[in-house]
């Protein structure tokens, strides 16, 4: 028993001093989904409980049983039904909200994080986990960046001399479904994780000779993609 015990504590101490700070979020201050984990997971719990929609207990873990409860809230809401707590969700419940999302580089919509999930699935679906978040990350990067606009849509639709800056814009790929995991790596990005040390820019050797992107400043490379300011 005492080692059980022991093992369960020591299990408790490692996820205490890995969980990241983002966990003392309150109910608001972020975008929520299956995965996502921390105080304002349980107040959401907790609420969707109150108002008959069965989470789970309130364990702070957004799992698929807190997915089906607000899928169902949703639904009868007359809402966006997609199992994400976003700011439509949050005025649902009743939650007041100064900005729809506070990150480390400004305010962002949930049509912005999902905008860029969409960029990243397009770009990035077939590269590591790691590699997505470092795509997300350039574009976070260059809204820091004065070179470049100052709004997500701005970034993503920008066309300079003629040329999209991105090809699944030009390709129509923009307009996928991101799957979870591009919008968990979107989520990390906005955390704060990149991959990339500061990257604007990325390409793929294998799918480009355009020369501007090839004479950038090298940072570094992931999978299939060489990443540079």
């Amino acid at each position: 028993m005492r080692k059980i015990i022991a093992k369960v504590m020591l299990v408790l101490t490692v996820f205490l001093i890995l969980t990241p700070t983002v966990m003392a979020a309150q109910l608001g201050d972020r975008l929520l989904m299956e995965g996502s984990i921390g105080e304002d997971v349980a107040q959401l719990q907790q609420i969707l409980d109150a108002q008959g929609f069965w989470s789970g207990y309130a364990d702070g873990i957004f799992g698929y049983m807190t997915t089906d409860a607000l899928i169902r809230f949703q639904r009868v809401k007359g809402i966006k039904v997609d199992g994400i707590a976003g700011p439509e969700t949050f005025s649902a419940l009743n939650i007041n909200v100064s900005s729809p999302y506070r990150g480390s580089t400004g305010r962002f919509s949930a049509r912005d994080i999902e905008l860029v999930a969409k960029l990243v699935y397009a770009e990035a679906r077939g590269e590591s986990y790691t590699g997505q978040v470092a795509v997300a990350a350039t574009i976070l990067n260059r809204l820091k960046d004065p070179r470049y606009p100052n709004s997500i849509s701005e970034i993503v639709f920008q066309v300079v001399d003629g040329y999209y800056q991105y090809s699944p814009v030009l390709d129509g790929q923009i307009n996928l479904t991101p799957d979870e995991t591009a919008r968990r790596a979107v989520m990390d990005a906005l955390s704060g994780t990149d991959p990339t040390g500061g990257a604007t820019t990325f390409f793929n050797p294998s799918k480009t000779n355009d020369q501007w992107v090839r004479s950038r400043p090298y940072i570094t490379t992931i999978g299939s993609h060489v990443f540079s300011k």
